[in-house]
């Protein structure tokens, strides 16, 4: 995938605990959420990216996961 394809949109929650930061990225479309932790020093830009990164990576697994599944509704 490269770093110019859309996607759907994504929710992105920033919660500091003590001396880090806990990142949650959501997918919109498919309610699928990923957390990344990091200090509560380093730039949100950075850690925002981290999560979007963790996150588009978990969807590919589950693309390829879905693939290898038969299909529900057949018999």
């Amino acid at each position: 995938m490269s770093r110019d394809e859309r996607r759907g949109e994504i929710y992105l929650e920033f919660r500091p605990i003590g001396q880090q930061v806990k990142v949650t990225a959501i997918d919109a479309e498919t309610g699928l959420e990923v957390s990344v932790f990091g200090p509560a020093s380093a730039a949100q830009e950075d850690l925002k990216r981290l999560a979007v990164r963790k996150l588009q990576r978990r969807l590919e697994q589950e693309a390829l996961t879905a693939q290898d599944r038969p299909d529900p509704t057949l018999y």
